[in-house]
């Protein structure tokens, strides 16, 4: 398999599944840039080399065909100035109407080199999710190399991210340097991770995170599991939970996830107590309760401050940690506490020597808000595609190179 940054790109127009699935406000400004940011790496070595870009992503889910509010050309103007600043030199960048089609055919042959051309949305053909191989090959004409730099679809198995490899011969096909970095990561807590290991899991639900718990009690030391899914493990092990969120129909599941823990020597750790409301609402009233034993009309909507010192505690006394799935609702102030202390344990334990793993939108979203991105080991670009990484299963994006 051929190593980005060995490949010399001068003279070559090289086409790049990117993951510029950026949210956007009401009148298109860009609210988060982390994606844009993580491709501008692998864009500027091909232009140091002396060749030109040929960008292409998705946006959001549009429904039927082109939808404005989808159009990758709301992100140009910041695209552009991202470029500039990382090359320091103008950087001429076009934008194709569509992604097929004669503009797009065109635009890609009359590119310069140290040109970058921007693909109109993919999705806005059906064919890109269907993962269509005529479709495949009509974007596999615009260049002579194709690179997947799409961490966050690697666990599509769409046109753009899986099909399309095969139109490229081995030499042509790579991934770019964050994809690289992506899968050197997750490989390292996969398989090289040293001990003591620490998962912690939070989010709403088990059933989202059944598959990379029982993946990871072969491989990890601890388990902290946090958020609305902890509920479930309370109430399957005979505590009261009141409103809290729960699972009824997984509560078996949750008992076995448990014994299996148990052989296998794995430590659980859930939250001995809960910031619990009385609705689910910003100007809730608060209170707090042991998590296995919440009032009826109430629900646990953060951890309390001794399951954040135990937390604390497992954190600090770990060598290797990843982190998917925030402690509670932390996007209303009142219930963000124990998503912050986790978030701050990690970076201390990090600054003392362990390498930690952050993934997964909510958890992303917690280290950028309170300003620890740059004191975690890796945060990464992909949600979906971690969580299955981590369950073990094989990403068509990555399979599509590698083979």
């Amino acid at each position: 398999m051929t190593q980005f940054s060995q490949h010399n790109f001068k003279n070559e127009k090289v086409l790049i599944r990117v993951d510029f699935n950026v949210p956007l406000d009401e009148h298109y400004n860009i609210t988060d840039d982390t994606r844009m940011r993580a491709a501008i790496p692998t864009i500027k070595k091909i232009l140091d080399d002396g060749g030109s870009v040929i960008l292409m992503s998705h946006l959001g889910r549009p429904k039927g065909g082109a939808e404005d509010k989808y159009s990758l050309k709301h992100l140009v103007n910041h695209l552009s100035e991202l470029i500039n600043q990382s090359t320091n030199q103008p950087v001429n960048l076009i934008f194709a109407n569509d992604c097929i089609g004669n503009e797009a055919i065109e635009k890609s042959k009359n590119l310069k080199s140290g040109e970058v051309l921007l693909l109109e949305n993919l999705r806005f053909y059906k064919e890109e999710e269907k993962g269509d191989e005529a479709f495949a090959k009509k974007l596999s004409k615009l260049g002579d190399v194709y690179v997947n730099d799409a961490f966050g679809t690697a666990h599509r198995a769409h046109a753009s991210t899986a099909v399309i490899a095969k139109f490229f011969p081995g030499d042509k096909k790579m991934f770019g340097l964050l994809m690289e970095k992506e899968i050197t990561n997750a490989e390292k807590i996969l398989h090289n991770s040293e001990k003591p290991f620490l998962a912690i899991i939070g989010g709403a639900k088990v059933s989202d995170k059944i598959l990379i718990i029982e993946n990871l009690l072969d491989k990890a030391n601890d388990i902290i599991i946090g958020g609305g899914m902890a509920y479930t493990f309370f109430k399957a092990m005979g505590g009261h939970t009141g409103n809290s969120l729960c699972e009824d129909d997984r509560l078996d599941k949750a008992k076995e996830l448990l014994k299996k823990a148990e052989e296998k020597n794995v430590c659980i750790h859930l939250p001995a107590d809960s910031i619990i409301a009385d609705k689910f609402d910003a100007n809730a009233s608060t209170s707090g309760a042991l998590s296995n034993d919440i009032p009826d009309g109430w629900m646990g909507l953060d951890i309390g401050e001794m399951a954040c010192e135990t937390f604390r505690k497992v954190i600090h006394h770990s060598k290797t940690i990843l982190w998917n799935g925030p402690m509670g609702v932390f996007e209303m102030k009142k219930f963000q506490h124990g998503t912050k202390a986790v978030a701050k344990a990690i970076a201390e334990a990090t600054a003392d020597g362990a390498f930690s793993l952050v993934g997964g939108g909510d958890s992303v979203a917690a280290v950028n808000e309170f300003d620890l991105a740059d004191k975690v080991s890796y945060v990464s670009t992909g949600g979906g595609a971690l969580l299955e990484y981590f369950e073990g299963k094989e990403l068509p994006g990555i399979k599509a190179i590698k083979n």
